[in-house]
């Protein structure tokens, strides 16, 4: 569950936030802290994953705090989803 929500995410931010659907992404790339995504797009990630996942975020988790890998972010998807 948890590898199939990665790959969702990480196919959804490299073709619809960076538009470089060629460029891969590590499990445990840093993504906010390293400025791979920037606010503007964690609105577009937060709003993604209410509507494929089901999981609502709180606007307060949407820095590096909370989540900043694609593994953090599972497993915060994950934990919500059940």
């Amino acid at each position: 569950m948890k590898e199939e929500i990665i790959a969702q995410l990480a196919a959804h931010i490299t073709q619809d936030i960076l538009r470089d659907p060629g460029r891969a992404l590590s499990a445990d790339e840093p993504l906010i802290s390293s400025g791979i995504i920037d606010s503007f797009n964690l609105v577009d990630l937060a709003v993604y994953i209410e509507d494929t996942f089901g999981a609502h975020l709180d606007d307060m988790e949407l820095n590096a705090d909370h989540f900043d890998t694609l593994n953090e972010l599972a497993d915060l998807i994950a934990g919500r989803m059940g």
